[in-house]
C-alpha cells in the first residue's frame, strides 16, 4: 500500500472514481459522457494511439493547455470541442477572480481556448462547496447541449458554443457575464433550493441521458458534523426532461442511511429486454429503477454484513464511489471512501442483474476482497473478456470478466484516483505522483503485465484518460495534453516544449 497525498483530499474529488474521472469515445461524435457509453464501460474503440511521447521535445504532443491547479471533471469530447471541470486559478476571464468552479472548452484538435463557466462559491462554505475544488462534474454532451452539475449544486444546461455565436439562447437569457469567453446557460435546475438537497463537502454528479430523460445522483450527504442526514426526503437519484429542465420523478433512497455523501453516478442497460438504471446510493447499496418510473427493480449492499461505519474511515463500510459498469446482463463495482480516510480493505463486486427484489444473497456472480483488493474510487473497464480494475492503493488488476480469476497485478506504487482506459490494444492509468503506465491489454506473460511505457506529466493524474479521433486527452491537476501519433507541438522561438 501506499501513502496518500493530503493535498487534494476531499469528498468532492472522489468522484473521480466517478469522475472523478474520463471518458471513452462515444460512437456518435456529437454525443459524450463519463465512461463513453450509458454502460459506462471505459473502454474505446480507437485505434493508433501513442504508446509513448516527450513532454520536453514535444514528440507525439499536438498541444496542451493551462487548466486550473485542480482538475477533476471530465474531459469529454464531443462536437469537435474538450471539456474538462476545473478551478478558477488560471484565469481567463480577468473579471472573474476569486474561487469558483469552472467548466472549461477548446477545440479539440487545435487546442484554441474557446468559453469557460465560472461560477461563485455557495456562502455555506466547505460543507457544501469546498474550497479550490472547482467543477468535478464530468460533462454529458449531446448535440450542441452540455449537462453538468456546478460546484453550486446545479444541474446546468448550457448551449456547446457558449457566446461565440452572437446568441443568448433562452430560456435563461439573464447571465451576469455574456462576454466571447462566457457560458451561455439554457436552464438550470437548483439542487438546494428547489430540491433541499445537502450535497457534503461538493456536488459532483455525471449525468446521462437515455431520450429525453436525464438521470443524476444529486449528492446529497451528511452534515457537517458528519453524523445526521440533514435532509433526509430530499432526493438521492433524480430523472429530469433534458430539454425543460423539469424533475420528471425522483427517488429520496437511501434517506436516513446515508453514511457520507453521495458522488458517484447512474449506468443504464437494457436487460431482460428492459432498460434499468443503476444508482449507487450513499449507504453503499446499488439500487436498480425503472428508468420511467423510478420504481424499484432490484438492490444490492455491496457490504457485507459482519461490516461497521466508523467516522474518520477506520471501520469496514464503504461508500461507493466508483460508477457501475453493465456489461452482458451483470453490473461490476467497486467500494471505497474519501482518500483522506486512508487505506483499507475494500470490494469488487460482479452482480447479476436479471433478479428483482433484494438481491444480495442471490446475485453475487464473483466477488474480490479482504486481502486481495483494497478501497477504489475506480470504475472498471472491460474489454475482450478482461475486466481491468484499480485500487487506491495504487493496484492494476487484470481479471477474468465471467470468473474472476487472476491474470496479473501492476503496481504503480502512488495512490490512483482515476480509472485505466483500454483502447488499441492498450490499457492506461494515471496516478497521484503524476506518472501513466502504459500497458499491454491481454493476459500478460507467465501472470506478469507487459509495461509499454511510462511517463511522468508533471503534476498528479486524477482523471481518466480518453481518446477521440486518433488523439489520446489526459487532464493532469492543472493541463490538459492532446497526445497524437506523428504529431510535434509547435512552440515559439526560444522556448521548449516543456515550457
Amino acid at each position: 500500500m501506499h501513502k496518500l497525498s493530503s493535498i487534494t483530499s476531499l469528498a468532492a474529488v472522489l468522484a473521480l472514481g466517478l469522475l472523478p474521472g474520463a471518458l471513452a469515445a462515444a460512437p456518435d461524435d456529437h454525443v459524450a459522457m463519463f465512461g463513453g457509453t450509458p454502460s459506462r464501460n471505459m473502454i474505446s474503440t480507437e485505434t493508433g494511439l501513442p504508446s509513448s511521447w516527450n513532454l520536453s521535445s514535444g514528440e507525439n504532443v499536438l498541444w496542451r493547455q493551462p487548466l486550473g491547479t485542480q482538475s477533476y471533471g471530465g474531459p469529454v469530447v464531443a462536437g469537435g470541442k474538450i471539456f474538462v471541470g476545473t478551478n478558477n486559478e488560471s484565469l481567463r476571464n480577468p473579471k472573474l477572480t476569486g474561487d469558483r468552479g469552472n467548466v472549461m472548452a477548446f477545440d479539440a484538435m487545435t487546442g484554441e481556448f474557446l468559453w469557460q463557466s465560472a461560477h461563485g462559491k455557495l456562502s455555506a462554505g466547505r460543507v457544501h462547496d469546498w474550497p479550490l475544488q472547482g467543477v468535478c462534474s464530468a460533462p454529458y454532451v449531446e448535440g450542441d447541449r452540455l449537462y453538468y452539475v456546478s460546484n453550486r449544486a446545479e444541474l446546468i444546461a448550457a448551449d456547446t458554443e457558449g457566446f461565440l455565436d452572437d446568441e443568448n439562447d433562452g430560456p435563461v437569457t439573464d447571465e451576469a457575464n455574456a462576454s466571447k469567453i462566457d457560458e451561455d446557460v439554457i436552464w438550470r435546475l437548483d439542487m438546494i433550493e428547489e430540491l433541499t438537497v445537502f450535497p457534503h463537502n461538493l456536488a459532483v454528479g455525471s449525468a446521462l441521458a437515455v431520450g429525453d430523460l436525464l438521470y443524476l445522483v444529486t449528492g446529497n450527504g451528511v452534515d457537517e458534523g458528519h453524523i445526521n442526514v440533514t435532509s433526509v426526503r430530499a432526493p438521492s437519484f433524480v430523472a429530469v426532461n433534458k430539454k425543460t429542465g423539469k424533475v420528471v420523478w425522483e427517488s429520496d433512497l437511501p434517506g436516513e442511511s446515508i453514511l457520507h455523501g453521495s458522488w458517484s453516478n447512474p449506468a443504464y442497460g437494457v436487460i431482460g429486454g428492459k432498460g434499468q438504471v443503476v444508482f449507487p446510493g450513499g449507504d453503499g447499496v446499488l439500487y436498480s429503477l425503472d428508468p420511467k418510473t423510478g420504481a424499484l427493480i432490484w438492490k444490492f449492499n455491496a457490504n457485507p454484513k459482519e461490516s461497521v461505519w466508523e467516522l474518520g474511515g477506520s471501520g469496514t463500510k464503504n461508500n461507493i464511489i466508483s460508477t457501475p459498469v453493465i456489461y452482458k446482463d451483470r453490473v461490476y463495482i467497486g467500494v471505497g471512501q474519501d482518500p483522506e480516510h486512508g487505506e483499507a480493505p475494500g470490494h469488487f463486486w460482479v452482480i447479476d442483474a436479471t433478479g428483482t427484489g433484494d438481491i444480495t444473497e442471490t446475485g453475487v456472480v464473483w466477488h474480490r476482497g479482504g486481502t486481495d483488493f483494497n478501497r477504489t474510487m475506480s470504475t472498471a473497464a472491460i474489454a475482450d473478456g478482461i475486466v481491468y480494475i484499480s485500487d487506491l492503493s495504487g493496484f492494476l488488476y487484470a481479471l477474468d470478466a465471467e470468473t474472476g480469476e487472476h491474470f496479473w497485478t501492476y503496481d504503480v506504487f502512488a495512490a490512483i484516483w482515476g480509472s485505466a482506459f483500454v483502447a488499441d490494444g492498450k490499457v492506461y492509468i494515471g496516478d497521484e505522483d503524476g506518472d501513466v503506465a502504459i500497458l499491454k491489454a491481454g493476459k500478460g506473460k507467465a501472470g506478469e503485465p507487459e509495461l509499454l511505457e511510462e511517463i511522468n506529466m508533471g503534476a498528479a493524474v486524477y482523471t481518466t484518460p480518453l481518446a477521440k479521433n486518433g488523439v489520446l486527452y489526459i487532464a493532469s491537476r492543472n493541463k490538459l495534453f492532446a497526445l497524437k501519433q506523428g504529431a510535434r507541438e509547435k512552440t515559439p522561438p526560444g522556448e521548449t516544449a516543456a515550457e
